[in-house]
């Protein structure tokens, strides 16, 4: 076997069809796994960057009213989401309070809450679909590939036993082929693992982010309930 054969497509090309299978499985979940880490990589940078936009308008001083009109048609960020959703409620109740059987002020504070809790976890899940696969690619590519390892020197093996040779050009082949899954294992398994705890801990501190908002905005709601009732 010539050194250019040492390479992965070399070994790849000389694998039997068990270990060819088992290297294109290996690579398709890399390119999938490679392909959530870059869009979700890219989703949070864009919808960090468009709450702390809408952190500066909120904080700013300007209508809540105004504010709510501007983006009920266009928010995509979870936080103006959130806040959306928060809004639409406190108009409701805040009709409700107008009528003879008007809610205790307690009621409305909760389903607010209520709201705004139900909104951040369905956005929650939205940015949390499909990075359970970096997981299991992280935990499952090195196993897959140690398989493969194992299945080719059984075959190495095989073919010693055939020729009735055990010299190095006969053995190093079949075990450098062998070797090449745990290897390819490993180069899809590792980026996997870093991007899913790379983008866990961006979503975990994001998340932090909604429910401190969460939080500020019941109490400028139930500040302003109480100076209404």
């Amino acid at each position: 076997m010539e050194a250019s054969t040492f390479s992965l497509f070399g070994l790849f090309t000389h694998s039997d069809l068990m270990t060819r299978f088992i290297s294109v499985m290996l690579v398709l979940a890399s390119v999938y796994a490679w392909a959530i880490i870059i869009e979700k990589s890219f989703t949070l940078k864009k919808i960090k960057g468009l709450s702390l936009n809408f952190e500066r308008k909120f904080w700013s001083g300007g209508s809540l009213e105004e504010l709510f009109n501007s983006l009920r048609t266009k928010a995509i960020d979870p936080m103006s989401i959130v806040f959306i959703a928060a809004m639409k409620e406190w108009r409701k109740s805040s009709s409700l309070l107008k009528t003879k059987n008007a809610p205790k002020t307690a009621n409305i504070h909760e389903r607010i809450e209520k709201v705004m809790d139900i909104t951040i976890e369905r956005e929650m899940g939205k940015l949390e679909q499909r990075i359970d696969f970096l997981s299991m690619v992280g935990s499952i590519a090195p196993l897959i590939g140690l398989f493969g390892t194992i299945w080719g020197i059984m075959s190495s093996f095989s073919a010693i036993g055939a020729s009735s040779s055990t010299t190095l050009g006969v053995i190093a082949p079949g075990v450098a082929t062998a070797l090449s899954t745990t290897a390819l294992g490993l180069i899809v398994a590792i980026p996997a693992v870093i991007g899913y705890n790379k983008i866990s801990s961006d979503i975990s501190s994001y998340y932090t982010k909604l429910e401190s908002f969460s939080g500020e905005f019941t109490a400028i709601i139930s500040r302003q309930i109480d100076e209404n009732t």
